[in-house]
C-alpha cells in the first residue's frame, strides 16, 4: 500500500483496530500511521496509542455486545463516519473481529473460521474430517475424562487449554500422576484472573498425543481464499514439561523438499479451516511420519516476527494485513531469503526479582543487532513455569550466514548480564510495601497493627521506665590526643545516657576502655538491660564483638547484634563470600592476605582497595581507587604492609550510594526506614565518588559537595523497593539484631550492589539511622526506646542464649 498524498483527505481509508495491546506493539501503529490511514481504535480506555489514533471507540473488547453497539453508534453518529476495514493483532480478539466484519460487511474471515482457529479441539477435528494428518485428542470436561484420555491416547501426552495462546499452560505428561497433577494445576491457575483470554476457555482442556519433532512457524496470509507463504521460522528446542519459546532462526536450516512439505501443509490447513482474508501464523512439526500442524492462528505472529520477515524476505506483514482488511490486493511478493537472523528470549532459571541488568547499552551499538527488547526492569518480578509464563525480553541478530549469525548472538549474549534473585520463603525480595517514601517499608502480608512494635507489658515485673539501663561504651578523656573517631564513639553513649535520663530512666555508664573495671561493675550492678554501643576493647575494633560476649557470659540482656554477627561483619571478605552464596548482588571482588596473592585479572578497572577488617572508613582514601596494575600494587602495599590488614579489592561502581536503615527482628516488626541517598556529581574533578576517611572526619571542602537526600527524590518505585528488599535479605542473612545499616550502590543502569552491612552502626543524634527515623515521626528518644523494646521482645519467652542461634545457612 503506497502512502497517499495528505492533500486528498477524501482518499484516506479508515482502518478499525481491535485492541491496542501493550506498549511493545507500538511498532504496529507506527507502521500503519505511515500508510496514511485514518486509525480508529477499539479499546476499553485511551492509552499509549493516543498519538497514533485519530478516533476511539471506548468499549471492553471482552464484551462483544458492548463493542458491536459501540461500532454501530460510531457509524450512526452525525459526522459521516465510515469504516473501510478492520484488523486485530491479538489472539483474544479474533472472534470479535469476525463479528465486526460480518456486521459491517468488511473483508475478513467468517465467525466459523474465527472459532476454528481459536478452538484447538475443533481445529484438529476439522483436519481429521478433511483427511489431513491430525493429532489424536480427548476433550477434558471433568476429572473422569482424564482417566478416559489416558486409556485412549496414552503417553507421552500434552494437556492444554482449548482456548489459549502463547504456549501458556501447555504441559507434557508422561505418567498418570503427572497427568492428574497437571489437570489440577490447570483448573486452579488457568483462569481469567491469570489472563483475561481464559474467559473464553470455560474450564475446557485438551489431552493430546505428544508429537515428537522439530517445530517451525510458518508466516502466511490468505486473500480471496488463496493462501500465501511469506516466511518460515525454525524454533529452538523448548524445555518440557512446559513449552515456553526460547528462540528461533529464520530462514530454517532444512532442505528445500522439507520447506515445500511445510508450506504445503500450512496452505492445506488454511484452506480447510476457511481462512480467506487475513494474516495467519501456523505452527507445525516435522516428524518421522510427515508434517503435523499443531495450531493455526488467523493473525500475525507475535514478538519480532514482523521485523524478521521484513529483513529476510522483504515482505511487510503489517502492510499486507491492512491491504487485506481494506479489500486492496496485496502487491508484495516474498523475495528469496537474504541473510540469516537468530533470536533468543531472556528466560531466567527460576522465578524471582530482577536485580541486575548490565551490558544493554553496549549491545544496542552492535551493528549485527536488529532488535533488543526488555519488557522488564530491575526491580520487576519475572515468573516462569509453573508460576507464570513470562520472559524478560529478547534479542535478534543478523548475519550473512547461519554460522555468522550464531557467532554474533554468542558475542551479544556474552555481553548481556541479567541476574534474578529467586523467590524464597526466607527472602524479602518482592515482599515489601512502602506507602510513602517518607514512611517505612514493611513486609507484605503483615497488617499495619501487627507491624507496630509490640508494646512492652513488663520486663521482670517492671514498667519500662522503671528499668535500670546500662550503657556499654568507650570514654576518651579530652587532652589525650583523641581522634575524631574516638570523640564520636564516646559521644554516642553520652547522648543515649542523657536522653534516657531525661525520660526518667535510671542509667549507668560502663567504660569498656577499662574492661576489667567494666566487668566487675557489671557483675555487681542490678542493670536490667545494657544498651551496647561499645566499639572497641583494648583500643581495637577487632575486639568489639567481645563486649557482647561479656554481656552474654554475665547473662545480661543487651541491644544490638550478637558476637557472631559482629565478628562476621568485621571480616569483609567472609561477608562477601556469604553474599555470593546467597545470590545477593555485590561488586565483583577478590582479596589478598599477602602481597604474593594474585588478584583476579578479569576484574575491570577502576578498582577500589579497602582494608578488610577496619571500620569507620579507616584506611580508605581518595587513592584507594586505582586505575591500573601499578596503582593496584601500590595500594595493596598500603593496606597489607602499612595498615596490617588483608585487602579487599572490588570493582568500583560509579553511581549513587544508598544507606538503608533497618530496625526490628521478626516479620511483625521489621521496618526499612526511608532511604538515604548520596549524590556525588557536584564533587570537584580529581575526587573519586566515595566516602573515604576524610569525608567523615575532616573538613575537606570537596566532600561538602556530596548531596544527601532523605528520602531520595525522583527514583523509580521499583528500584526503591528492590534496594529495600535486597537490604532486608542482607540484614537477615547476616543475622543482624534490632537495628543495622546496609550500604548499597547503583550503577548507571540502575543495578544495585550491596557494599556492606553495619550491625550496631553509630546511632548518634545526627547519624543516618536516627535521621531516617525522624522521617517516620520518631524523635531520638523514641528511637532509642524502640531499640530497647525490640531487644526486650527478643529475650521475652525465649530460652537462654536463644539470640546466639544463627540462621545464616
Amino acid at each position: 500500500m503506497e502512502p497517499k498524498d495528505d492533500s486528498h483527505a477524501e482518499q484516506k481509508k479508515t482502518l478499525l483496530i481491535i485492541n491496542t495491546g501493550s506498549h511493545k506493539k507500538k511498532f504496529i501503529f507506527q507502521k500503519l500511521k505511515k500508510l496514511n490511514l485514518t486509525i480508529v481504535v477499539v479499546h476499553h480506555e485511551k492509552n499509549w496509542a493516543q498519538p497514533y489514533a485519530d478516533d476511539w471507540i471506548i468499549a471492553d473488547t471482552y464484551n462483544h455486545t458492548e463493542v458491536l453497539e459501540g461500532v454501530r453508534t460510531y457509524l450512526n453518529a452525525n459526522h459521516g463516519h465510515t469504516i473501510d476495514g478492520a484488523i486485530t493483532f491479538w489472539e483474544d480478539d479474533i472472534p470479535l473481529l469476525a463479528k465486526i466484519c460480518a456486521e459491517c460487511k468488511l473483508k475478513g474471515n467468517s465467525v466459523e473460521t474465527a472459532t476454528l482457529t481459536r478452538d484447538k479441539a475443533k481445529m484438529q477435528e476439522r483436519f481429521e474430517q478433511c483427511g489431513l494428518p491430525h493429532i489424536r485428542q480427548h476433550l477434558l470436561k471433568t476429572k473422569a475424562d482424564v482417566q478416559t484420555a489416558m486409556d485412549t491416547i496414552g503417553f507421552p501426552a500434552v494437556i492444554k487449554p482449548v482456548f489459549g495462546s502463547d504456549s501458556q499452560f501447555v504441559i507434557q505428561v508422561n505418567t498418570k500422576e503427572e497427568a492428574e497433577d497437571a489437570y489440577r494445576y490447570l483448573l486452579k491457575n488457568c483462569t481469567p484472573t491469570f489472563d483475561p483470554i481464559y474467559r473464553y476457555n470455560r474450564r475446557l482442556f485438551l489431552y493430546q498425543e505428544f508429537v515428537e519433532g522439530h517445530e517451525f512457524s510458518i508466516e502466511c496470509y490468505a486473500q480471496h481464499g488463496v493462501p500465501h507463504i511469506v516466511g518460515i521460522h525454525e524454533k529452538m528446542a523448548m524445555h518440557p514439561p512446559f513449552f515456553m519459546e526460547t528462540g528461533d532462526q529464520i530462514p530454517p536450516r532444512i532442505p528445500e523438499v522439507q520447506v515445500k512439505e511445510l508450506t504445503d501443509a500450512a496452505k492445506e490447513a488454511l484452506i480447510v479451516l476457511g481462512v480467506e482474508n487475513s494474516l495467519a501464523h501456523v505452527e507445525a512439526k516435522l516428524t518421522r511420519n510427515g508434517i503435523r500442524v499443531i495450531e493455526v492462528a488467523s493473525r500475525m505472529g507475535g514478538e519480532y516476527i514482523h521485523e524478521n520477515v521484513c529483513k529476510i524476505y522483504d515482505f511487510d506483514l503489517i502492510e499486507a494485513g491492512a491491504e487485506i482488511a481494506l479489500g486492496q490486493n496485496v502487491t508484495q511478493q516474498a523475495k528469496e531469503p537474504k541473510g540469516h537472523i537468530v533470536g533468543r528470549c531472556f528466560i531466567p532459571e527460576t522465578s524471582g526479582i530482577i536485580t541486575q541488568i548490565r551490558g544493554v547499552d553496549q549491545v544496542r551499538k552492535e551493528p549485527s543487532v536488529l532488535s533488543l527488547f526488555l519488557g522488564k526492569q530491575v526491580g520487576d518480578s519475572v515468573l516462569i513455569p509453573p508460576d507464570g509464563f513470562e520472559t524478560i525480553g529478547w534479542v535478534t541478530v543478523m548475519g550473512g550466514s547461519v554460522v555468522e549469525a550464531e557467532q554474533e548472538m554468542a558475542k551479544v549474549l556474552d555481553q548481556i548480564v541479567i541476574e534474578v534473585s529467586p523467590f524464597r520463603s526466607s527472602s524479602s525480595v518482592g515482599r515489601t510495601i512502602r506507602k510513602e517514601r517518607s514512611g517505612p517499608a514493611l513486609l507484605r502480608n503483615v497488617t499495619r497493627g501487627a507491624a507496630k512494635i509490640e508494646k512492652l507489658r513488663s520486663f521482670a515485673g517492671k514498667d519500662l521506665h522503671e528499668l535500670h539501663v546500662g550503657i556499654a561504651c568507650n570514654i576518651y578523656e579530652a587532652g589525650q590526643g583523641t581522634s575524631e573517631v574516638e570523640q564520636d564513639l564516646m559521644s554516642v553513649g553520652r547522648n543515649i545516657e542523657k536522653t534516657l535520663t531525661e525520660r526518667g530512666y535510671r542509667v549507668s555508664f560502663f567504660d569498656f576502655n577499662d574492661v576489667l573495671s567494666a566487668i566487675n561493675t557489671l557483675t555487681e550492678s542490678d542493670v536490667d538491660i545494657v544498651f551496647n554501643v561499645c566499639e572497641r576493647i583494648n583500643d581495637s575494633s577487632l575486639l568489639e564483638p567481645h563486649a557482647a560476649s561479656i554481656l552474654d557470659i554475665l547473662q545480661i540482656p543487651y541491644t544490638g547484634s550478637n558476637p557472631f554477627t559482629l565478628s562476621l561483619c568485621i571480616d569483609k571478605i567472609r561477608v562477601k563470600k556469604l553474599l555470593a552464596y546467597h545470590n545477593i548482588p555485590t561488586p565483583k571482588w577478590d582479596y589478598a592476605y599477602t602481597l604474593d596473592d594474585d588478584i583476579n585479572e578479569s576484574l575491570r578497572y577502576p578498582l577500589i582497595v579497602k582494608p578488610a577488617n577496619t571500620d569507620n572508613s579507616i584506611g580508605i582514601t581518595n587513592d584507594s581507587v586505582v586505575t591500573n596494575k601499578e596503582e593496584l600494587q601500590r595500594q595493596l602495599e598500603e593496606v597489607i604492609k602499612k595498615i596490617g590488614s588483608p585487602a579487599l579489592v572490588e570493582e568500583y561502581i560509579e553511581g549513587d550510594e544508598y544507606d538503608v536503615s533497618i530496625i526490628g527482628n521478626e516479620e511483625d516488626d521489621l521496618q526499612v526506614l526511608p532511604l538515604s541517598r548520596s549524590l556525588f556529581q557536584d564533587m570537584p574533578a580529581g575526587y573519586w565518588h566515595i566516602y573515604p576517611y576524610q569525608a567523615k572526619w575532616s573538613e575537606d571542602p570537596a566532600y561538602k559537595a556530596i548531596k544527601m537526600q532523605r528520602p531520595p527524590k525522583n527514583i523509580p518505585r521499583k528500584l526503591e523497593a528492590l534496594i529495600s528488599e535486597i537490604a532486608l535479605d542482607t540484614y537477615n542473612i547476616l543475622d543482624c539484631h534490632d537495628y543495622g545499616r546496609v550500604e548499597i550502590r547503583t550503577d548507571a543502569e540502575g543495578n544495585p550492589y550491596v557494599l556492606e552491612l553495619n550491625p550496631n552502626p553509630s546511632i548518634n543524634i545526627d547519624d543516618c539511622i536516627p535521621a531516617c527515623a525522624e522521617l517516620v515521626k520518631m524523635d531520638y528518644g523514641d528511637f532509642i526506646e524502640a531499640i530497647m523494646k525490640m531487644a526486650i521482645k527478643r529475650y521475652k519467652d525465649r530460652p537462654p542464649y536463644y539470640h546466639l542461634q544463627t540462621n545464616l545457612l
